[in-house]
């Protein structure tokens, strides 16, 4: 999509057949830095979505351009009967492919809509052969979300557990307890650099107060603990993650060994290891190393042993730490939601595995 940001006076046969005189000069100077800022701007573009919405939106409008084809339509001008069609199509299956659920149709119809607009042509939704579609399905076909089950602080202590403490196992030490403790997604696991500005892909920070002997004091009011200051999707915030009452099970203490003996201290928190040598890398781990890290560590634990082994491959994700902590904390809601940035309490409150449920109970209330 390089034609996203056209620029004016680049015709190559002009610009060859110019010659050298102060106007010609300027022109090519001002021609470069508009192409700076076209690149520039096509940086701005791409990072308006996360690395993996842009991938999910990239796989929709390819799978959905490759329906048109077959089908003999044009992508352009955007027509809201086509992609009806092409709604109910995908709910029907075929040619070897599983219907979807309602979730990702309307993630795929979310990227098609994105790809819209981005060449100019925005696709009315609203439409009838859209809308009054996309209802019909939802109707038909719409069910409770599943989710992963969640990691609660006995979990993780097991997962912990069955990590070495090597250079690998303390770095995924740091990442399970930081992750739990601040009930993070993977991605702003992953994307904590050692402090503010240190590189272009990061999605935040840390700051550590106080030192770490304070932490054994039972007489200390405030022992310190660990600032991150995140962009995520609900924009900046901060995240306070305290010390844990033991150096086994405290984050930060977790995270101040990987640093120390990873001799990370600037750029990217968490990183590779090397194949080779064993040491730390300069690259930054991605969002999916969390995912496996989490499965790879709670079959290990034998957590939800109860389950068989084919669903509790399916059963733990990234989420499941932070829908452990939002399940585990006792806190005021309030302070639950905050802590993991929901714009909502409902939304907290889907994360909630265990609840105080049937507390108000309105039956005897009303005088039943």
């Amino acid at each position: 999509m390089r034609d996203e940001y056209p620029l004016p006076g680049t015709d190559a046969d002009a610009l060859s057949t110019a010659s050298d005189s102060p106007s010609a000069v300027d022109t090519r100077s001002a021609d470069r830095h508009l192409a700076a800022l076209g690149d520039k701007a096509r940086d701005y573009a791409r990072n308006a979505r996360s690395e993996n919405t842009q991938r999910a939106y990239d796989a929709d409008w390819r799978q959905f351009s490759r329906w048109l084809r077959r089908q003999g339509f044009d992508p352009l001008p955007p027509d809201p009967q086509t992609v009806g069609l092409y709604l109910a199509a995908c709910m029907e299956g075929g040619r070897g492919q599983e219907p979807v659920s309602v979730a990702t149709l309307e993630r795929r119809l979310s990227g098609i809509c994105w790809r819209y607009r981005q060449l100019g042509e925005p696709l009315d939704t609203v439409d009838r052969h859209i809308s009054t579609v996309l209802a019909g399905i939802r109707r038909a076909h719409g069910r409770p979300p599943v989710q992963k089950e969640a990691v609660f602080a006995d979990d993780l202590r097991a997962m912990l557990a069955v990590l070495d403490n090597d250079l690998r196992g303390l770095r995924d030490k740091a990442m399970l307890a930081i992750g739990f403790a601040g009930g993070l997604r993977r991605s702003e696991i992953v994307g904590l650099d050692c402090g503010p500005d240190q590189s272009d892909d990061g999605r935040g920070w840390i700051e550590i107060f106080g030192r770490a002997e304070t932490a054994a004091d039972e007489s200390a009011t405030n022992d310190g603990g660990l600032l991150l200051t995140i962009n995520g999707k609900t924009g900046w915030r901060e995240v306070e993650i305290g010390r844990g009452s033991s150096p086994a099970t405290c984050p930060i203490a977790m995270l101040e060994t990987w640093m120390r003996i990873g001799g990370v201290a600037h750029g990217p928190l968490f990183r590779a290891i090397a194949r080779k040598n064993g040491g730390v890398g300069a690259e930054r781990l991605t969002d999916k190393h969390v995912a496996r890290l989490v499965q790879k560590t709670a079959l290990a634990a034998g957590v939800r042993g109860d389950l068989p082994e084919g669903a509790r491959k399916l059963a733990f994700s990234g989420h499941s730490l932070r829908a452990g902590l939002a399940s585990s904390a006792q806190i005021e809601e309030a302070h639950v939601q905050r802590h993991l940035g929901h714009a909502s309490a409902e939304m907290t409150r889907r994360y909630q595995r265990k609840r105080d449920r049937f507390r108000v109970n309105l039956t005897k209330a009303a005088g039943l």
